[in-house]
């Protein structure tokens, strides 16, 4: 059968997954009474909950007698290690952008890889059917964009398809006549050349592993692309190392096909075609699977280094255990190496200690995702405030510097370009109408100035602006950047929170926990109005006399506490302070320190 192999690419919410569930129904994949769930190809919870793609998935469809893989990849570029490594699966991108939006930084990001490699692209201008639509507009930036990236003229000269994912119909023309995707699917099969590797058939059996998984019954999962060669259920094989030092021989044990939503397995694999290969014990991500007269590796696709890193450490707070199953520093090293064999775009090493680990990654929402499965996995964890990591060159000391799109009211643009440019020590690019009475704002920004500073731009937007950033690039560094202005108040005893002694403390600023909860000394119950540290009682119950006035006895009403997501925890606090994650809660609290680790401290701070 003829093959195609494509890669889905746009940004977070242009609706690259809702037009996959599309075009799995069109070509047939499902049964006519098949029950399917929205958003098919996102199989994770957080991804159903969050609605986002974190994890790249592969399915296939046929249409007249050809085969076409396709790989749906997530949009944010906190998941690019995803990204980089499965565009080495394909022969051509398809991307999305939202007609009314345009190109997003992440549409910036995954399309700048995606022009590197020499893929040819076809555009897809998503969502042409809503009233803010502009797909001429679009069209156009989209051309600006790939000529910006570097595009061959050969790129530059690519089709596009005016759609709607959700309708499920793609037209040629915009006035076409919006029934069905078969436009979309032909201009695929017309496209986007087979894969070269067909005509390598005849040589020995070589693959590049791109993507991990296990399975209770066959183990260990290898999926990627066949360079060379057909391999057969059986066969032996060998796993080289990226620089091609000999892991492991193993015997082929299965070979898995993507059939629609489902693996099959299949008797033989060939070259060009897609597959899941069973059988090995330590071949991971980016290692080669060969025959065994091979001895080179084939290269792999270098992924952008972390620029962020957080301290995983063991829960030693006085509520430590009562709610986690894994709480031993050996059992969350073990599942943190896990991770990072898994995902390629993480790191984690060793603290002198042994009782933390610091995980690097790309951004707070990769390391959220992260500590969102643990905690749910029954894992204890004391998380720190997110570091951003330097570089050095030529003995100058380099930052990165990341690209912040905002959409928001025409009101609310002049405190939003003065929060960036000011304390954050960002550089203002553009400022332009976006219509129906909002700005874009697209400003140069250090990494360490966006950290906490989603829940101010929320507050200061009323929740009508949408901020987007990605990694621009390597700058000196900028100098001092403040942190959080406001104090914290912190609990000065143990026990059960009493609404009395909340309802005395509201006077002093927001409280983040209600009547009846768990409290201990040194967790953090509230912000403080004021810039300094406020020690509290939060257990003062109202003292009982005989006396009673028809004032006095009211009932005590509480105003609701607030509630941090485990992101905005982790975002809020200061590097002397933790976040507490458990199964059942998010705590924040001080850092309990040695007297000999807070001199180190102070001295560092002059």
């Amino acid at each position: 059968m003829d093959i195609r192999n494509i890669a889905i690419i746009a940004h977070v919410d242009h609706g690259k997954t809702t037009l996959v569930d599309k075009l799995l129904q069109q070509s047939g994949a499902f049964r006519e009474n098949q029950a399917v769930a929205e958003r098919a190809m996102d199989s994770n919870d957080i991804e159903r909950e969050r609605g986002i793609t974190i994890l790249a998935k592969c399915t296939s469809v046929e249409w007249k007698g050809t085969r076409i893989n396709i790989v749906d990849t997530p949009g944010h570029a906190d998941f690019g290690g995803e990204v980089e490594r499965i565009l080495s699966m394909v022969d051509g991108v398809c991307l999305l952008v939202d007609a009314a939006e345009g190109p997003m930084p992440q549409t910036k990001f995954v399309t700048s890889k995606a022009l590197a490699l020499g893929l040819k692209p076809i555009v897809v201008l998503n969502k042409v059917d809503k009233p803010a639509a502009d797909p001429e507009n679009a069209l156009n930036e989209v051309f600006d964009l790939f000529a910006n990236l570097g595009a061959t003229d050969e790129q530059l000269d690519f089709p596009h398809v005016y759609a709607s994912g959700i309708g499920g119909w793609a037209d040629l023309e915009l006035d076409g006549p919006r029934k069905d995707l078969s436009a979309l699917f032909d201009l695929i099969v017309k496209h986007v050349e087979p894969p070269k590797q067909i005509a390598r058939q005849g040589e020995s059996f070589q693959m590049l592993a791109t993507t991990l998984s296990a399975d209770p019954f066959l183990g260990r999962l290898l999926t990627g692309r066949v360079e060379a060669g057909t391999l057969k259920v059986g066969d032996p094989l060998k796993a080289l190392s990226r620089d091609g030092e000999r892991l492991e021989q193993f015997r082929c044990t299965k070979i898995l096909a993507f059939r629609g939503l489902s693996q099959q397995p299949i008797d033989e694999a060939v070259a060009g075609d897609i597959v899941t290969v069973a059988g090995m014990a330590k071949a991971t991500v980016a290692d080669t699977l060969c025959a065994l007269d091979i001895d080179t590796a084939l290269p792999s696709q270098p992924i952008d280094p972390p620029t962020i890193s957080v301290t995983f450490g063991i829960n030693d707070s006085p509520l430590a255990g009562k709610d986690g199953t894994k709480v031993q520093s050996r059992v969350i090293r073990d599942r943190l190496m896990k991770e990072a064999e898994v995902n390629v775009a993480i790191k984690v090493e060793d603290t002198p200690g042994g009782e933390a680990f610091v995980v690097s990654g790309r951004g707070e929402l990769q390391m959220g995702v992260l500590i969102e499965n643990m905690r749910r996995e029954g894992f204890e964890l004391s998380i720190s405030r997110p570091r951003v990591i330097f570089r050095e060159e030529n003995g100058e000391r380099l930052e990165p510097i990341e690209e912040v799109i905002v959409d928001v009211d025409d009101e609310y643009s002049g405190v939003v370009i003065e929060k960036l440019t000011g304390n954050r020590k960002g550089d203002l690019v553009e400022m332009r109408p976006a219509g129906h009475g909002k700005t874009r704002i697209v400003a140069h920004v250090p990494s360490r100035g966006l950290i906490g500073y989603q829940g101010e731009f929320m507050t200061d937007t009323r929740g009508n602006g949408v901020l987007n950033r990605i990694f621009h690039s390597w700058a000196p560094y900028k100098g001092t950047i403040t942190g959080r202005r406001q104090g914290v108040l912190i609990s000065m005893e143990s026990g059960v929170s009493v609404a009395f002694g909340l309802w005395g403390l509201e006077d002093r600023g927001k409280l983040f926990i209600g009547a009846q909860e768990q409290v201990y000394v040194g967790m953090i119950i509230g912000e403080h109005s004021r810039e300094n540290d406020l020690e509290v009682n939060p257990m003062r119950a109202k003292k009982l006399t005989n006396m009673r006035a028809s004032g006095s006895d009211e009932a005590v009403r509480l105003t609701p506490p607030v509630r941090m997501s485990l992101e905005e925890a982790i975002a809020y606090i200061n590097d002397d302070e933790l976040v507490e994650v458990t199964p059942k809660i998010v705590r924040l609290r001080k850092r309990y320190l040695d007297p000999n680790e807070r001199k180190r401290q102070a001295r560092a701070a002059e």
